[in-house]
């Protein structure tokens, strides 16, 4: 009896720490159906006058470009990085994962050190850098870069999930005549399953959310992603129409947790067996 009670205070406790996490979000869901006045004057969650103009109007824009051009500027940043961030993640975790080579922990060491460098102290070189290479107003700061492994975090969390995979399996497939690259897409990636798509969620919400990278290399209105554009409807005179900023938050949200919730199983998955196993 007393271990159900404790049982059901945890619950209870749990459930009042989540209506106070997710709260905000119904807010924000329950702003966007009202009137720009009634935000401030109604605090319950109910508009007393529903209406779906503030997302017509939002969607719509407050220049030359609504958010259909933003939503296709978002998706040209992020699906290639995202696409290339996973081949290179898997490329370069599956060598030093099978393969001997000089210098073999040395390197791997030089990814891992690249995890504990603030994104602030590398900003400046790198902005010079991809201006010398004239890609300033341009998305090849973040697809070029993930052609070539550059984000160590999935380097590491593919190369402990290859580690769990048996090395039989390999030979096994080479007495069959297989080589290295046909070993790495036609048995390690399948099994990699779980792992692929915590990639492909961790890296689509960070680079869809990124607000201060995109603002550093991207000056052009007619390239702003979401992020950006949301922040460019808040008007510098204080004359903001906050239930369209609302409904435009909540719309840009819909893609990350359909993501989320479709590969759910997966993500979880591959973050349990990303961390016991190696």
């Amino acid at each position: 009896m007393t271990k159900n009670l404790n049982r059901g205070l945890i619950y209870l406790l749990l459930i009042g720490i989540g209506v106070i996490m997710i709260y905000p979000l119904f807010w924000i869901l329950a702003s966007s159906f009202k009137s720009n006045d009634e935000i401030f004057t109604n605090v319950g969650l109910i508009p007393s006058n529903f209406t779906i103009d503030s997302y017509i109007k939002g969607w719509a824009g407050s220049g030359q470009y609504s958010y259909s051009t933003f939503f296709l500027n978002t998706f040209e940043l992020v699906v290639p990085t995202v696409v290339f961030t996973i081949i290179s993640s898997c490329i370069v975790a599956y060598g030093f994962a099978r393969f001997h080579f000089p210098f073999k922990k040395t390197m791997f060491s030089l990814v891992i050190a690249t995890l504990m460098l603030p994104n602030e102290v590398i900003i400046i070189p790198r902005y010079i850098l991809f201006k010398n290479f004239g890609w300033l107003n341009t998305y090849n700061p973040f697809i070029i870069p993930a052609l070539f492994g550059t984000y160590s975090f999935f380097v590491f969390m593919m190369l402990q999930f290859i580690r769990g995979i048996p090395k039989e399996l390999d030979e096994s497939a080479r007495i069959d005549g297989c080589n290295s690259f046909t070993i790495l897409w036609k048995i390690i990636m399948p099994l990699c399953t779980p792992a692929i798509f915590s990639i492909a969620i961790f890296q689509f919400v960070w680079r869809w959310n990124d607000f201060l990278n995109v603002l550093i290399y991207v000056n052009s209105v007619k390239k702003f992603p979401v992020s950006l554009a949301l922040r460019m409807s808040m008007d510098v005179t204080g004359n903001v129409a906050w239930n369209q900023l609302m409904a435009m938050s909540i719309v840009c949200l819909i893609p990350p947790v359909i993501i989320f919730f479709l590969a759910q199983r997966y993500f979880v998955e591959g973050i349990a067996t990303t961390g016991i196993k190696g």
